[in-house]
């Protein structure tokens, strides 16, 4: 018994060594940036196919057996075993550092809907208390923090050398190394980080920025790019650090999140956000290299017409999360064919039905993807009224859904 337990541990090993071979030859042989490749046949192994969820390869951009799905924000407010908790742990940070609160609001959707991705219920400002920098968050979503506008106020910033992944966020790699053990293959544990432009908006503002236009981010970016420069730095040296150590702990994905920088023009976005995208990037996948990255950035009007798409496409990700304004169809004309895409329903048309509405535009979706990488999901966060029906009624379709 003991030798064929061993010669099959053996087997599975030099299964999977072939499975990263082959996925290794498949991107470094991926076609050039606006080149359009012939469909690809999936390399299918026993790997694949038995010791690799879904969504993790699906994220790589393999065609898989089905589309799997989950939903960004699936954990929290529109479900009521959440708003239960909230009575024992009343502050977010409570249910987000507390690992057996953190632990049990990130399976709740798992268990609710079987979802084929479980995300870490944390937030991007998580790390920032091991950077220096203390934040609230009140129940109606406002931030506080303690804004850096100076060289003075950079200076007390802990950047490389100073911030300690290990050692600045220990509950998060707890949570995540329990997921891992509660899902086992039956879904991805995606971990996730705020990239470091959308957090400098953040620090720079010291409190929401839409309430505020960003008014200061835009006058250091006129008046001081030097410093807005250096905050975004060693942001980018310590969320990459950051994500590395949840792949660490059991993140089997990694979604990055650029929400505010799609508010900057085209050209200040390849000046302030896009060279600091592809160095957290860049750091995931020089000690990572076979996790999948998955970059989502929220929409506004600059990037309603998909501008950003084919900058997105030229960050190193796996795959690019689509908004709710763009058509999946088209976008995937456009994209390269290695590359995965992720989205894109409508959360408002989930929140309000009809079922009937939901199920006809979920299907054009998968559809649509049905040929390359693709990962169901919202085109953004869930609306915190969405009925549970219609949630359960939303995966239930993705997961009975074959192309045709």
């Amino acid at each position: 018994r003991a030798v064929t337990s061993v010669q099959m541990a053996v087997r599975r090993i030099a299964m999977r060594a072939l499975a990263c071979v082959a996925c290794a030859s498949a991107l470094a042989t991926g076609p050039a940036r606006g080149a359009r490749a012939r469909p690809r046949t999936a390399v299918v192994t026993e790997a694949a196919a038995t010791d690799e969820p879904l969504l993790l390869r699906a994220a790589r951009g393999e065609k898989v057996e089905r589309t799997p799905v989950w939903m960004m924000r699936q954990a929290g407010r529109h479900m009521k075993v959440y708003r239960d908790l909230v009575a024992k742990y009343p502050t977010f940070r409570e249910r987000s550092e507390i690992p057996e609160a953190a632990l049990e609001i990130s399976l709740q959707p798992f268990r609710a809907y079987g979802v084929d991705g479980v995300i870490l219920f944390s937030d991007i400002l998580t790390p920032l208390p091991a950077m220096g920098v203390e934040f609230q968050i009140s129940e109606g979503g406002a931030i506080s923090i303690p804004p850096i506008r100076t060289e003075a106020d950079l200076a007390k910033f802990k950047g490389k050398g100073e911030f300690d992944a290990t050692t600045a966020c220990p509950f998060v790699g707890e949570v995540l190394g329990k997921l891992r053990e509660e899902v086992g293959n039956k879904a991805t544990v995606l971990g996730f980080v705020g990239l470091p432009f959308t957090l400098a908006s953040y620090l720079v503002e010291g409190k929401t920025g839409t309430t505020s236009g960003f008014a200061e981010v835009k006058k250091m970016r006129e008046e001081n790019p030097e410093l807005l420069h250096g905050i975004l730095s060693k942001l980018a040296d310590n969320i990459g650090d950051y994500a590395c150590y949840q792949v660490d702990q059991g993140a089997q994905v990694i979604q990055v999140f650029d929400s505010w920088a799609g508010h900057l023009p085209k050209d200040q976005y390849e000046t302030f956000a896009m060279p600091y995208q592809k160095r957290v990037v860049e750091a995931i996948k020089a000690k990572h290299p076979t996790t999948p990255v998955i970059i989502y950035m929220a929409p506004d009007i600059h990037s309603k017409d998909g501008q950003f798409l084919d900058l997105l496409a030229t960050t190193g990700v796996n795959c690019v999360s689509l908004d709710y304004t763009v058509d999946f169809a088209d976008v995937r004309a456009k994209m390269p064919d290695h590359l995965a895409l992720q989205g894109n329903l409508d959360p408002k048309l989930l929140r309000d039905g009809p079922l009937e509405k939901i199920k006809e535009e979920t299907e054009k979706i998968l559809q649509a993807g049905a040929h390359n990488g693709h990962v169901m999901n919202l085109g953004h966060g869930i609306e915190a009224d969405t009925p549970e029906p219609h949630a359960k009624f939303f995966v239930d379709t993705v997961q009975g859904f074959r192309a045709k």
